[in-house]
């Protein structure tokens, strides 16, 4: 059989993470902060706290990496949710099965409306989403709403359930550039404890997710944990071991990470592992030092004088003028959203304030404009 990220998943399970965060020292991390690549060990050291003291110097390293293969250049996005009929019952979502919220699936004349909304704000990029229910959000559905977004939008991505090969290609042929998939928390135990029931249960299924699309020819893949639920040291370092795997074996592809925090939400989950905004902070210097050439978002979850102190140490992606519910920017009865957005700005408030900070805000593809 071909090796899969699932082996770099078995390969570390004997690791003691605890033990050698516990050995790690200063010295080591300012051994790392010269190397042009980092090995496995480096980029935890750098997530260590042995590296706090130097998170200053990390960062001014990730900004110089970012401005050297990015420019100073920041995409915005939107996410438009087409529905929020879901079959699972992920423990910290506000969408899962059995939360007694109003169930909504676009019609195409709403999405219209919806994309209209958008467009006038001057996004080009929308980030197309559904809770896990192909009964109500079925594939050929999928495929209606991007063929007629691309009237409007010059990228189209998805975060959708978990597709084969072929239905992966499948929406590629209708318009679809990007795909943007979550493992959660790659600790497999624990993923079992938060995903009981339905498809999202299987832990591989969605873990090979990402290999398939690659396998499928999507041009951008977007992968991450939702931070809080373990550990995060352990978290982020398989999430950009998954990233290095994914642009290793497929190199035609543009690997891009994500930080979503868990923010309060519908059936009032509480993470059991919160991480401070230096932890953050930290974790995006490290992955961005780890990774030169990954994209990296940080979306409206997040507050924004956080997200405006962030820009500089790594970030290539925002979220703008976002809304969580199925019907969100244009109905009168929009659903209850997924979770509770932190930075609730507007788009031109976005915009604004990247110029601010000295990059240029894009409202497409910034491979476009490079």
């Amino acid at each position: 059989m071909p090796i899969t990220f699932y082996d770099q998943i078995v390969k570390f399970s004997r690791f003691d993470f605890e033990d050698f965060f516990r050995q790690a020292a200063p010295k080591d991390v300012e051994r790392v902060m010269d190397k042009e690549a980092l090995s496995e060990n480096d980029f935890l050291l750098l997530l260590s706290e042995a590296a706090f003291g130097s998170l200053e110097l990390l960062a001014q390293k990730a900004r110089r990496i970012t401005w050297g293969n990015f420019g100073k250049v920041i995409q915005l996005y939107a996410p438009l949710y087409l529905s929020n009929y879901c079959v699972n019952d992920c423990a910290y979502c506000g969408f899962k099965h059995s939360n007694p919220i109003t169930r909504k699936c676009l019609s195409i004349a709403e999405l219209k409306e919806e994309a209209k909304e958008i467009a006038k704000s001057g996004i080009r990029h929308v980030l197309l989403l559904t809770g896990e229910s192909r009964s109500q959000a079925p594939l050929a559905y999928i495929k209606e709403c991007v063929i007629l977004l691309k009237k409007s939008f010059s990228m189209i991505s998805v975060e959708i359930y978990p597709l084969s090969v072929n239905e992966y290609a499948e929406l590629i042929a209708a318009g679809v550039s990007g795909l943007t998939i979550y493992q959660e928390t790659y600790d497999e135990r624990l993923y079992s404890q938060l995903h009981r029931q339905g498809p999202k249960s299987d832990y591989r299924f969605r873990l090979m997710a990402p290999e398939r699309a690659a396998q499928a020819g999507m041009r951008q893949i977007n992968i991450g944990a939702l931070l809080g639920l373990s550990e995060f040291k352990k978290e982020v370092f398989f999430t950009g071991l998954h990233g290095y795997w994914l642009e290793r074996y497929y190199p035609g592809i543009e690997v891009g990470v994500s930080f979503p925090r868990i923010q309060p939400q519908v059936g009032n989950f509480s993470p059991a592992n919160p991480l401070s905004d230096r932890q953050l902070a930290q974790a995006i210097v490290a992955t961005r030092i780890f990774l030169p050439h990954a994209g990296i978002t940080l979306s409206t979850r997040e507050a924004k004088e956080l997200r405006s102190n962030l820009i500089g140490l790594g970030l290539t992606r925002l979220s703008a003028g976002s809304r969580t519910q199925v019907g969100g920017y244009a109905l009168s009865d929009k659903t209850e959203g997924q979770f509770e957005i932190a930075d609730t700005s507007s788009v031109d408030a976005v915009r604004h304030m990247v110029h601010q900070k000295g990059y240029q805000p894009v409202f497409h593809d910034w491979l476009n404009v490079i």
